[in-house]
């Protein structure tokens, strides 16, 4: 007596040829739609920015001419002028915010890192991580009331300090991200050299982690070049030259702000130009330092 062939089944990993072929045909359509999806979303991610430049080209590329960076603003109903004060202005605020909040955001970074179990390391980490979530308008008022109030006029330098508070929390925190990356057996190498816990950490952790922590140093400026809360209550604005830290001083985001506020026409087209520049600028300020740091990519990649 003969006995009838069993059916293949999934224990004795025998399937017919066009259940093998339907089951591949499933999971290349469902790589494909997965794959689609993170397409989609990587054009959806980068999708407003190129719609915010597209509208600030078009409304804002006529009104950038030669006498826009040349000129100081005209009187209200003459046409013409320029954001020469406010260009500069921005440059000294970010200059001076840069000064103060960089060494102490590296530097507080670098120490949440070296001693990430310690009491005082976990609480500044907490702190910091609130302070990133603060609104800017918050620290405008607390400068305002430490920086300004007590002195009796605003300044440009109670603007830099403002803007400084918010870019710390924000360096701290990514340079603390970055150096934890940095190998350990670099470490151990440098200390077994002779080398001093402090030497180690900042001649040779620090130095390993450039690259990272200059990125997170431009995230940290480009996000406040754009503000404009905390300078209402510290550096006020300037319709007039001025580069003094003691005194009031002009800011493109100041500038924008007031110009698109008003009912004149020409005020909103020096408004849209002056947003043009100011993300032009920053994307200068990317572009130096990529370049500047194109070694150090290629060196730790290596």
């Amino acid at each position: 007596m003969t006995t009838a062939a069993k059916p293949p089944t999934r224990r004795s990993g025998v399937y017919p040829a066009a259940a093998r072929a339907g089951k591949l045909r499933r999971r290349h359509a469902v790589n494909a739609l997965m794959a689609g999806l993170v397409g989609l979303a990587a054009v959806l991610a980068t999708l407003p920015l190129v719609v915010v430049l597209f509208y600030l080209l078009k409304q804002g590329a006529s009104s950038v001419q030669w006498h826009f960076f040349t000129n100081m603003p005209k009187p209200v109903g003459e046409s013409g002028g320029g954001m020469a004060n406010a260009i500069v202005g921005t440059l000294i605020l970010i200059g001076t915010a840069s000064l103060i909040g960089l060494p102490v955001g590296i530097g507080g970074g670098l120490y949440l890192a070296e001693r990430r179990g310690s009491r005082l390391a976990n609480t500044t980490r907490f702190l910091a991580d609130v302070l990133n979530g603060l609104p800017s308008i918050v620290m405008g008022i607390f400068a305002w009331q430490f920086l300004v109030r007590p002195f009796g006029h605003f300044s440009a330098w109670a603007g830099g300090v403002a803007l400084a508070a918010m870019m710390i929390p924000q360096v701290a925190r990514t340079t603390e991200e970055i150096v934890r990356t940095v190998p350990v057996s670099l470490r151990e190498a440098a200390l077994a050299l002779g080398y001093t816990r402090w030497r180690t950490s900042l001649t040779v952790v620090l130095r390993t982690a450039t690259a990272g922590v200059v990125t997170g140093a431009l995230v940290a400026i480009a996000r406040i070049a754009g503000e404009t809360a905390p300078l209402l209550f510290t550096a006020f604005g300037n319709q007039f030259w001025s580069t003094s830290l003691n005194q009031p001083i002009a800011a493109l985001p100041l500038q924008i702000f007031t110009y698109a506020v008003s009912p004149y026409d020409d005020w909103h087209a020096q408004a849209w130009a002056g947003a043009l520049v100011l993300i032009a600028l920053i994307l200068i300020i990317s572009l130096v330092a990529r370049v500047a740091t194109r070694g150090r990519f290629a060196t730790a990649s290596d």
